[in-house]
């Protein structure tokens, strides 16, 4: 199959907002997309991420950058207040080029996050 830009998802949850806290769940989500999915770095195109307005330590993308991604464009928006969505939510789109196809994609959903979206494949 010849390389494609395809997206990927995922999500987690922090039990706190803090800072440190936050860089750790961020970069243990991220790692888990790149890894599970065989995306090296140079494959990145972009990384969105939103938060829920319960966050205020600190920007996402800021611990993506402390992983190593500082190169790769991010940014950061805010998450619409859903009543009854979950709280303490930060969710990524990961834009890449592979030769995968969809359905070969393992989208990762981390902590409280894990049952948003029960119908993409893991």
């Amino acid at each position: 199959m010849p390389s494609a830009v395809r997206a990927l998802r995922g999500a987690t949850t922090l039990d706190v907002d803090e800072a440190g806290h936050l860089t750790e769940r961020v970069q243990t989500l991220v790692t888990q997309m790149l890894d599970r999915n065989d995306v090296a770095k140079d494959d990145l195109i972009s990384v969105v991420f939103t938060a829920t307005d319960d966050i205020h330590s600190m920007f996402p993308a800021t611990a993506a950058r402390a992983a190593g991604l500082g190169d790769v464009p991010l940014i950061c928006a805010r998450e619409l207040d859903v009543v009854g969505g979950t709280p303490r939510c930060i969710r990524v789109l990961m834009h890449f080029v592979t030769e995968r196809s969809r359905t070969q994609l393992h989208h990762v959903y981390l902590e409280q996050a894990r049952n948003l979206r029960d119908d993409l494949p893991e």
